[in-house]
């Protein structure tokens, strides 16, 4: 435990909770990363869960956004509203510095070294408790053993910029930390998922997808599907990160908030299937090295999700409360009638993109035995 985190444990028992969380909402397929992004980078997610729960917890809550209202985060009543945008990191420091102190501040949107260097400029000194939300990306893959605990050592020193990024973040907000800027908490989430948006899958997050399993279509798995993988509805994350806010236990520490249903890829896509009352999909497993090198939206895949991705959950446990309370399937069916019920499945025939690759696939496989016929 650090300085910062000694001499602020007194203060957050007992004191009024006035925390303030910020997160932008997205405006495009673009922005929502459907094909580049299917981690927990899309902005609004988890902070819509947390913001919920801690307006009805009874605290004073303050959101920092740049004001783009949504049907996917929607913000309580009785929230105060703070306009900006933080990229501009100039005025959104300007605005915290007017804001004044706060109980606790809790990061949603920092993703890059030059965010977490803004954040300690805006909150040094004016708030009891920073909780950052970091990610299980930051582990370097393979982990040296499984499940991933905390102080799993090795660090991800890849291509996947947003893990690499992620990583620095977390060095810039301990080191604050343990010069005293503020107490802090790190929280890593995994794959999230929430209504506003499809089940992430070898592809990235596109809804055509859902369009493909509800018409029987075959479904492009990377490598043999037998890696594991976990994921988690947003409102069982978002729990975490409001009873983290005025955690004395929380200061100084870093928790997994990961899904505790741990699936297979091909576990995972007949479980969408069955939650969408669909047959179980004809599943084309493709090396993910050749996946990644034919279509960007795969390189994830060589980039995380052809490792296993489980993690120990332990800690969130015993001191945040944290349990997976949305069952997979439930959560799935969840977020197909959001979908179904604002149009948002993409038609799957209108993006010929999984096709092309299952048929030169197909081709390829016969070719090349052909063509090696002598190695038999």
């Amino acid at each position: 435990m650090g300085r910062a985190t000694r001499s602020m444990t007194k203060a957050l028992r007992g004191a009024p909770h006035t925390p303030i969380t910020f997160f932008r909402v997205p405006h495009s397929a673009t922005e929502r990363g459907d094909h580049a992004r299917p981690d927990c980078r899309r902005p609004g997610n988890i902070s819509t869960a947390t913001t919920r729960e801690l307006v009805a917890r009874g605290d004073e809550v303050t959101v920092y956004n740049r004001d783009r209202t949504s049907a996917t985060a929607p913000i309580p009543d009785g929230v105060r509203r703070i306009v900006g945008d933080r990229a501009d990191r100039d005025a959104f420091e300007r605005q915290m510095a007017e804001a004044g102190r706060f109980d606790a501040v809790l990061d949603m949107i920092c993703f890059t070294p030059e965010d977490a260097e803004s954040t300690v400029r805006a909150f040094r000194g004016r708030s009891n408790q920073l909780i950052f939300c970091s990610t299980v990306d930051i582990y370097a893959k393979p982990a040296s053993r499984y499940p991933v605990r905390e102080e799993e050592p090795g660090r991800y020193t890849g291509s996947f910029s947003y893990a690499v990024d992620k990583v620095r973040c977390e060095e810039i907000l301990l080191a604050a930390h343990e010069r005293g800027d503020f107490p802090l908490a790190i929280i890593r989430p995994a794959a999230t998922y929430g209504e506003g948006r499809g089940m992430v899958h070898s592809f990235g997050r596109a809804t055509t997808y859902h369009d493909r399993i509800r018409k029987g279509k075959p479904i492009v798995v990377h490598g043999d599907g037998t890696a594991f993988w976990v994921s988690c509805h947003r409102d069982d994350v978002g729990h975490a990160f409001a009873a983290a806010a005025g955690n004395a236990r929380a200061l100084g520490k870093a928790y997994h908030t990961a899904g505790e249903e741990w699936l297979t890829w091909n576990r995972y896509h007949e479980l969408v299937a069955e939650a969408m009352g669909a047959p179980p999909p004809t599943l084309v497993h493709i090396p993910t090295a050749l996946l990644a090198r034919v279509t960007p939206r795969a390189r994830i895949c060589e980039q995380n999700f052809q490792f296993n991705n489980l993690f120990d959950n332990a800690a969130a446990h015993a001191d945040l409360g944290f349990r997976q309370t949305i069952p997979f399937v439930e959560g799935v069916r969840r977020i197909v009638t959001w979908l179904d019920a604002n149009g948002q499945i993409e038609d799957s025939d209108a993006d010929p993109h999984d096709d092309r690759i299952i048929a030169a696939w197909e081709r390829l496989g016969p070719n090349m035995a052909r063509e090696l016929i002598d190695l038999a």
